[in-house]
């Protein structure tokens, strides 16, 4: 069967971003089922799903809990569109995202993912102003190696050249400043802060750059210069929300309260796609009028809200809550330091970088041509763990529901694939000069 499957795959399947002329040259793993931490494939065998099944998942595939909210609304209906109407699970998803959001945010937008929650803050922010009265104010500051996804305005406000750079004729022009660098944001905001809608950040952690970590104070720190300018702050929490840095939302950490708050992933627990942009009530008044006023927010999709997805989302927050999971979740933080203080004194580990359960383990510079971080990652899959490279950065992004055990065990495999790779690649003489 799983033959069956590979070749179906190859004959007429397009990954996401995936070189097809690679992948078809290897054989696939197929995976057929989850339990727990797990995915399994459809010889049978087990890997631990070291990347959340792209850093989603929180409570572990086919959580009884999570299943039973997703069955029993379907026994009610699948969907129903939000244009004109309503439903309960949205409406108390959205009562329960405003209570869990950093104080001040109080609408929810629902999208279908990040990318789209992103693209909804921007042209909530753009054209908040030019109902404002400051019609002047169009343009967007954002980071250095920030990713946002992959539709055009979250493209545009990106910035790694290696995912987007065929795009550049397609995007707006945004201004950039290096991550932590608030000399430089200063300076930008303090020239163009007139004519800045928003300035748009990842909090903490830049995930699709290599897992980098902001300085401590920079977050508050854009918080203090955007109110000095007048213009108002997007977090992208898509990647870092949902406790990925051990709190519930990672600008928690430095008690910043955005003005546009973006959400997806771990929203629904890995489950199905929803996403949300929540707002405060400044931003959600500036588009109150008269139907002849044209203020209305004109964004929508056929899926905003489903009933599923939103019915996964609340089973998902539950467990936070039933089962402590941030509070539990803490010991584990600490131990997958500790494992990764070690894998950062191997000779083949340039650096590794991580806040709360996301790491980035970096081999450093190496000829592209050998492909070293995805031969990590397929010799990690033979040792019995699903992990992604981001170029030569191994990532590490387990759900949060991961036994100690597993922790160990999947930094064991990471850890012994370096070797086995690195081994392999350079001869030991060259292993430190590489």
């Amino acid at each position: 069967m799983a033959d069956r499957v590979a070749e179906l795959d190859k004959r007429h399947l397009w990954h996401p971003f995936t070189q097809q002329r690679a992948w078809c040259e290897e054989d696939p793993v197929v995976i057929e089922g989850g339990e727990g931490t797990d995915l399994i494939d459809a010889d049978g065998r087990r890997y631990i799903d070291g990347v959340a099944s792209l850093w989603c998942n929180v409570h572990g595939h086919r959580h009884p809990h999570i299943d039973a909210a997703v069955r029993d609304q379907l026994d009610r209906i699948a969907h129903s569109t939000m244009l004109g109407l309503t439903h309960r699970g949205a409406a108390q998803l959205a009562a329960r995202l405003v209570a869990l959001a950093p104080p001040g945010l109080a609408r929810v937008f629902y999208s279908e993912s990040g990318s789209t929650a992103v693209e909804i803050a921007l042209k909530m922010a753009f054209q908040y102003w030019r109902q404002a009265g400051e019609p002047r104010r169009t343009s967007f500051v954002a980071l250095d190696g920030g990713y946002h996804g992959d539709t055009l305005g979250s493209v545009a406000v990106g910035g790694i050249d290696l995912f987007h750079g065929a795009f550049g004729p397609l995007l707006f022009k945004a201004r950039r400043v290096g991550p932590g660098d608030e000399r430089r944001l200063e300076r930008v905001l303090d020239l163009h802060g007139h004519e800045t809608a928003a300035v748009i950040v990842e909090p903490l952690v830049q995930g699709a750059a290599g897992i980098h970590v902001q300085p401590p104070g920079f977050l508050r720190r854009v918080r203090e210069l955007c109110d000095e300018a007048g213009a108002l702050l997007i977090c992208d929490e898509v990647a870092t929300g949902f406790g990925r840095t051990g709190t519930m939302f990672a600008c928690e950490q430095e008690r910043v309260s955005p003005d546009l708050l973006c959400l997806g992933k771990g929203l629904t627990g890995g489950y199905l796609p929803l996403a949300a942009t929540l707002a405060t009530e400044r931003v959600y008044e500036g588009f109150l009028g008269a139907p002849e006023e044209l203020r209305t927010f004109f964004h929508g999709h056929t899926f905003t809200g489903n009933p599923l997805a939103c019915a996964a989302a609340i089973a998902n927050l539950e467990l936070f809550e039933r089962d402590a999971t941030l509070l539990r979740l803490q010991p584990k933080i600490r131990l997958f330091g500790e494992l990764l203080e070690a894998v950062a004194t191997m000779p083949e580990v340039a650096e590794v970088r991580g806040r709360g359960l996301m790491a980035g383990i970096d081999l450093g510079e190496r000829d592209p041509a050998l492909g070293i971080g995805h031969r990590v990652t397929v010799e990690a899959r033979r040792r019995g763990a699903i992990v992604r490279p981001l170029g030569n950065v191994i990532v590490l992004m387990p759900p949060l529901a991961i036994s100690k055990a597993d922790l160990r065990r999947l930094i064991e495999i990471v850890a012994a694939s370096i070797r086995v790779v690195l081994g392999a690649a350079y001869p030991a003489t060259m292993k430190r000069a590489a």
